[in-house]
Formats: structure tokens, sequence, C-alpha cells
């Protein structure tokens, strides 16, 4: 409890970027994502779409019909990119100890800042502040003793807000909260724990450890720490980590092995990335998958020598998902990609007779990292 942990998530971030570049769109409703007669998905949905139920992640046809005065403006990823290396900036200024999750939010570990840079309330809104002066946008911080509760924190009072959970107002805080602001929860789980009499983080917290581990196993343990407001998790930058990973609970549990595969091609995708920009290589990859009941198995395999080629760690992922499927396949809620085993790029022993098929894996990674760090992640992706 003696950790002081930020969670800075920028406000409907490429929405908010398309009103910074168009002023003329600043309080109308607007729809960022996909052609809605193509099967587009909503990336992001400003605040004023929002009132009318649309969010990210939800079928574009379906926000259109939600909300049809809504503005559809299609995803500029280059340059919401370019912002997000701005807003990354600000953080740096402010801790070494920053934690990218996606291109507008991040974990910051401001513990060891503060005889510098004063508390870590004072911290979080120097960081809105700059961001709010520098670049015109606007962001909401949690501040709070460790990952969970900042994630938490950080979403009480959007936009454009500052929450802090202490050590004694943990408890006050979460158990209010509706259940599915647990990592974790998502509709098949908020329903199971229903039939348990638990709506609240309270409801949850008051049935006890005991009783949440029989019905729900290692799920159960899991939640029941949550409720607690206990996260013993490092804020982890890419260069420290021990293990570099990515994984997706979805909205209804996926039974499409086609689709499985295309997102885990992205996830390591993902991973193999942030291996580079981390001069580091991995020796295991291990596959996280989740079904409905909460039910997890992990399975992994290990390389002798490490690699952060693309090719490699998708192929041993790919490898691991196709014999599961094979011996116990049902549909997943949730899938991750992890690489472990990590060592340092800089270092290794020179192959004295390199494979000229690994030195073209290896330029055609060197090429899509810049390009993608230049125009966006899915500026360019790889063919299926």
């Amino acid at each position: 409890m003696d950790r002081h942990i930020l969670h800075v998530d920028m406000d409907e971030f490429f929405a908010a970027v398309e009103k910074l570049d168009r002023p003329e769109l600043r309080g109308r409703p607007l729809l960022v994502g996909g052609d809605p007669a193509a099967r587009g998905v909503v990336s992001t949905a400003s605040y004023e779409a929002r009132r009318f139920g649309c969010h990210s992640a939800m079928p574009m046809a379906r926000a259109v019909r939600l909300c049809p005065q809504a503005i559809v403006l299609p995803v500029r990823m280059r340059r919401y990119a370019a912002v997000s290396e701005q807003v990354f900036a600000i953080f740096d200024r402010f801790s070494p100890a920053v934690e990218p999750l996606s291109i507008d939010e991040a974990f910051l570990d401001v513990t060891g800042c503060r005889r510098l840079l004063g508390e870590a309330e004072h911290i979080a809104g120097e960081i809105r502040r700059a961001i709010r002066d520098e670049l015109h946008l606007t962001a909401s911080v949690g501040v709070a003793p460790n990952k969970f509760l900042a994630k938490v924190a950080s979403d009480l009072n959007k936009p454009d807000g500052l929450t802090v959970i202490t050590p004694g107002t943990i408890r006050a805080t979460l158990d209010p909260l509706p259940i599915r602001k647990l990592w974790g929860v998502g509709p098949a789980a908020a329903e199971r724990l229903a039939v348990l009499g638990v709506a609240t983080i309270g409801d949850l917290r008051r049935l006890g450890p005991r009783l949440l581990h029989d019905r729900l196993g290692e799920a159960g343990d899991h939640l029941a720490r949550l409720a607690e407001g206990r996260d013993d998790r490092p804020v982890t930058p890419d260069g420290q980590a021990r293990s570099i990973g990515q994984e997706q609970t979805f909205a209804t549990d996926v039974a499409d092995l086609d689709l499985l595969r295309q997102i885990l091609a992205d996830q390591v995708d993902h991973v193999a990335r942030r291996l580079r920009r981390g001069r580091l290589r991995a020796r295991t990859v291990t596959l996280k998958l989740r079904y409905g009941d909460f039910t997890t198995l992990t399975r992994s395999a290990t390389r002798p020598e490490p690699t952060d080629l693309s090719d490699d760690l998708r192929a041993m992922a790919q490898a691991l998902l196709t014999a599961w499927a094979r011996q116990s396949f049902a549909p997943l809620r949730l899938l991750g990609a992890t690489a472990s085993g990590l060592s340092a790029a800089a270092g290794r022993q020179l192959e004295l007779f390199a494979d000229p098929a690994r030195q073209k894996a290896r330029r055609v990674d060197e090429a899509l990292d810049a390009i993608q760090a230049r125009f966006g992640k899915d500026s360019v992706r790889r063919g299926r």
C-alpha cells in the first residue's frame, strides 16, 4: 500500500483528435470506425454519441441505428499515432516507469518521483494540465496504491476527471460499484454471480474467498483479491519486463476458429513489435485461453534460441492454438499470447552462416516496424 500508481486514460481519444482538427465537430455525436455498410466496427464513440447507447467495439450499423444523426468518420491511425507519441512524451517527463496499455492509456509509477515532483495527486494534476495546455486534449487520471485501483479510479469521473483512492477509502469506493467493474467479469460471469446474489463488488466481497473458490476455482481467488482491492503487479516498462503479452476479452464467446487465428496473429505481431522496441528476445510463447465458465487454460512452447522475429513467434503461437483446438475446442471469452524467457537482444552471438530466409524475415520486420511507427499500427498488416 506504499505505492503510488497513476492510470492515465485519454478521453474519447480518436473522436477528440477529430474535434481538435475540425472544431466545427465539437458538441456533435461522432462515431469513428469502419463503414457501416461493410460490417465496420466502432473504434471510438464521442460522449455525445454515448448518450444514445453507442460504444466502442459495437457494430457500426447498430450504432448508426441508435444515433442516426451521428457523423461517421474513418479511422486516421497515422494522425492518432502522432498525437499518441506527444502524449507519451509528456508521461516520460514525470516518471521513468511508464507501462503502455494502448495508444491512449498507460500506467505510471510515481512512487519514487514524489520527493522531486510532489505528491501523486499533484503529479496527476500536472500531467492533465500539460496535456490540456500543450495538446488541447483532456485525460482522466486515477491515483491509487495499485494498478487495478488506479484503473478503476480513472473511470469514475470521466471525462477530464481526477480521482484518488487511498488505502482508507478502498472499500467505500469499490463496494457500491457494479460487479462488471472487476477485471475478467463479462456478461456470462455476471450472470453466474447474479445467481449467488452478487450485483456489486461489495456483494462479492461479503461472500468471502472460500465460497468464491468453491464456486469458481482460481477465478474465484482472483475476484476475491480484486474485491479487496489487492493487486501486486508492478508497473513494468517494456525494456524491464519479464514477459510481454497481449490479451483480449470478448463481449460474447467466440466460436469461429478462423477468427481466433486472426486475433492471435494480431496479438503476436503486437508482442513481437514490443520485443523489438525493447531490444528483447523471447524463448517461450504462452497462450491463455478462457472459456465462458471462467475455466482458464495455458499452453506453452519453448525454442532453443531466443527470437524477436514475428514469423517465429507466430508459428509457435498458431501451433499451440491448433493443438488446443484438436483436443478441446470450445468457444472462448478470452484469448491472449505472452512471450517470456526474455533476454537482451544486444550481445547475442552472430550466426556464422546466416539463413537467408531469416535475414529476409528480419528485414520485413524492420520495414513494418518503421512504417507502423510513422503511420500507426493499422497502416500496414501482414497477409493471412
